[in-house]
């Protein structure tokens, strides 16, 4: 099982966002045949499979192995993720492009930006593991508490500067067997608790 699945198909999308194959999946990240999902969820256990088989021919999940009991051959499921993401592939007619208006200080320009990472990164999870090989990534994750708008300002203006100069250095145009890498660099507030939300609300207005 994969930590995170990518969803790139509509149909299999579509088949995710149904609530009860959506709660399915959840505790699909433990192996569970339909009868012992029946008696969790409360439905007919006929019902349960229908939607497993649904859930399976789109790929979301697995047959761990099966079991035999009396005349019946129980047949055991996995998620084949502990979780998924949707990849705007799903929805290609209305998929973000982030060439339309590029704008750093734009906070929607920001979501498309993340969008076509999600896609191209999926894209390239999935191509790898076909190939059986690994994808080399690399990820920062970090926050930093700015005083001041104006100190958030220069944060930016000499990350911008740092990255530039990094990016000048070791880019090279020309290089025999070389492959283009794409570069992102975020900022945005973090999200705080449900119950401080208000609140959130309010210094993002104020920012």
């Amino acid at each position: 099982m994969f930590e995170v699945g990518v969803i790139e198909e509509a149909g299999a999308a579509e088949v995710a966002l149904d609530p009860i194959r959506a709660r399915l999946l959840a505790l699909l990240a433990e192996p569970h045949s339909a009868t012992s999902l029946a008696a969790i969820v409360g439905l007919p256990r006929q019902k349960v499979n229908y939607h497993l088989k649904t859930l399976e021919s789109h790929g979301l999940v697995e047959l761990v192995e099966e079991r035999r009991k009396g005349n019946v051959t129980e047949r055991v499921l996995r998620a084949t993720a502990a979780s998924f993401v949707i990849s705007p592939a799903a929805l290609a007619a209305v998929q973000p492009d982030p060439s339309r208006s590029p704008d750093r200080l734009s906070a929607r320009w920001l979501l498309a930006v993340a969008a076509r990472l999600v896609k191209e990164v999926g894209q390239l999870i999935t191509g790898a593991a076909r190939a059986g090989k690994p994808v080399a990534t690399f990820t920062l994750d970090g926050t930093v508490r700015f005083a001041s708008a104006a100190d958030r300002a220069a944060f930016a203006g000499e990350l911008t500067a740092a990255v530039t100069a990094l990016v000048s250095r070791y880019h090279d145009e020309n290089a025999p067997g070389g492959r283009d890498h794409r570069v992102i660099v975020a900022i945005h507030p973090s999200i705080k608790p449900q119950a401080d939300q208000t609140q959130t609300e309010i210094e993002t207005r104020e920012s």
